[in-house]
């Protein structure tokens, strides 16, 4: 039996108790975020936050002194939001974070939009707010996210115009208007100056997700895509080239280059240098495994990357593949448009993060989290369609809470004195949730009743895990250059590279 469309409506035509479950979850990202602030977070860019409230040619450069004598490693744009905040309130920790914090509340909302917006015809109402609200629990909850969002790291900022990226590209596939298009190039625009070439891994996802699913003649997608592209190029430039073109004398020294350009900085340390390994000034010290593991396939899933974004990603590569066969099975349309940009995106920033040789810090990876979110919610809804209405495919849900159960239940052991209950709890849950599935696809009668059993189960098998990694930066102060979250395991901390820096040749490594 083949999974057809569902009927159900308009996803605008939200169930009593999507709304505020929505803001349930919210309120708990806002928590986790934002509850006890201290500390200085990264000191590097704390500096330039206060050089920003005391010149506004510091904040405009993002210098790293009121003197602007020279700026930090990166573009200056989550700079300048923070400055704002701490010219308003005062320069301090919660006045420099709380944007930050923000960024990340607003990123779980957008997400949830997102995901629900883009199932119509497929999923029903209920179906459709269900994998919504799945997928902004688990934003919420991702640990390396919770982490770097109570940080100052330009991480939440990046995060936050990649997902208004999305939301623009799917809704331009929705409504078929170019203006959602060029709005999505202009925020991935704005995220290269928050963090350089990082923000172009959406890219080749929303290329192609136009490309394939825009529904207009093949000829005018292309030239769509060349229109967006040209807006990519304005909104990503203009600050490197005001600043490539105003007199060296008259500026600060951009910091992290070899040459005192923007442009080498782009090419260079927040380019090539990141993926190569190639120590341009500044920052890249060869590989970066004394950050996130030694490069290769099973990088995000070592003693260092596990417990930040891995508890969910074989749960998102089975239903990607899960997804993947039924389109090309013919079982029903699918969302495919959500498909190719959230898988994409996933797909795309594993591969980068997995196999890059330069430096590679653990909270590069908060950038997966809305990808991972966006499959988890999708994903878990179509296996459960496939459960309920395919024989053929009803095994795929209880391997997924297996595979997803198993693996939690592997990384909790790597760390066993942390909470030592859990995994095995977990691995009962998991046990508990399988049976379930089982019995009840098998049985009749109180089939219902074990399958809401089982579906309980399988929640605190796929989240018990990363909540309780996500609590614990909540009890620490926010300091050093790398924020992680979860207990130490003696390769996770607050440390940064040696030397000073962004200065000018230097081999400091703020990240």
């Amino acid at each position: 039996m083949g999974l057809q469309p569902a009927q159900g409506g308009p996803v605008n035509a939200a169930p009593r108790w999507s709304r505020p479950a929505c803001w349930a979850v919210l309120l708990v990202a806002l928590g986790l975020y934002a509850w006890a602030l201290s500390g200085d977070a990264n000191e590097y860019y704390a500096a330039a936050v206060l050089s920003g409230t005391q010149s506004w040619k510091a904040w405009f450069f993002g210098a790293l002194d009121s003197g602007s004598f020279i700026t930090v490693d990166k573009p200056p744009l989550a700079l300048m939001v923070m400055g704002l905040s701490a010219r308003i309130f005062g320069f301090g920790t919660w006045s420099m974070l709380l944007p930050q914090a923000l960024a990340g509340v607003a990123s779980v909302a957008l997400v949830h939009s997102a995901v629900r917006r883009n199932l119509s015809g497929f999923f029903t109402v209920r179906q459709a707010h269900v994998a919504a609200l799945v997928a902004a629990v688990v934003m919420t909850l991702t640990p390396i996210t919770v982490a770097i969002n109570r940080d100052n790291n330009p991480d939440p900022l990046l995060v936050l115009l990649l997902v208004l990226a999305a939301w623009f590209c799917l809704e331009s596939l929705r409504n078929g208007r170019l203006r959602s298009l060029l709005l999505s190039a202009l925020f991935v625009g704005l995220a290269f100056n928050t963090k350089m070439l990082q923000a172009y891994l959406v890219v080749p996802a929303f290329g192609l997700a136009y490309l394939v699913c825009a529904r207009h003649p093949f000829l005018r997608r292309v030239v769509h895509l060349l229109a967006a592209g040209v807006v990519l190029v304005v909104s990503s430039a203009w600050w490197m080239v005001i600043v490539d073109l105003w007199p060296a004398s008259a500026r600060p020294y951009i910091g992290g280059s070899t040459d005192n350009t923007v442009w080498d900085l782009v090419i260079g340390y927040n380019g090539l240098g990141r993926i190569f390994g190639q120590g341009g000034g500044g920052g890249g010290f060869g590989g970066g495994a004394s950050f996130g593991g030694a490069a290769g396939a099973g990088r995000l899933f070592n003693d260092t990357m596990a417990g930040q974004i891995s508890w969910l990603l074989p749960f998102c590569a089975l239903a990607l593949g899960f997804a993947v066969v039924s389109r090309f099975l013919g079982r029903g349309p699918g969302p495919w448009a959500s498909w190719l940009v959230w898988g994409g995106w996933l797909v795309v920033h594993f591969v980068v993060f997995s196999f890059s040789s330069g430096t590679f810090h653990p909270y590069y990876t908060t950038a997966m989290a809305p990808a991972v979110a966006a499959v988890t919610g999708i994903g878990g809804v179509l296996m459960w369609r496939a459960y309920r209405e395919s024989r053929a495919w009803a095994w795929v849900l209880p391997v997924g809470v297996a595979v997803t159960g198993g693996w939690a239940f592997a990384v909790l052991r790597r760390t066993p004195a942390f909470v030592p209950w859990l995994a095995w709890a977990v691995l009962g849950a998991t046990a508990a949730a399988v049976l379930g599935l089982v019995v009840a696809r098998l049985g009749r009668g109180v089939a219902v009743r074990v399958a809401a059993g089982a579906l309980t189960a399988t929640v605190f098998a796929g989240l018990a895990g990363p909540a309780a990694y996500a609590m614990t930066p909540l009890s620490s102060q926010v300091n050093g250059t790398n924020p992680t979250a979860g207990p130490s395991n003696g390769r996770m901390g607050g440390f940064g590279g040696p030397g000073n820096p962004g200065d000018p040749g230097g081999s400091g490594n703020p990240g």
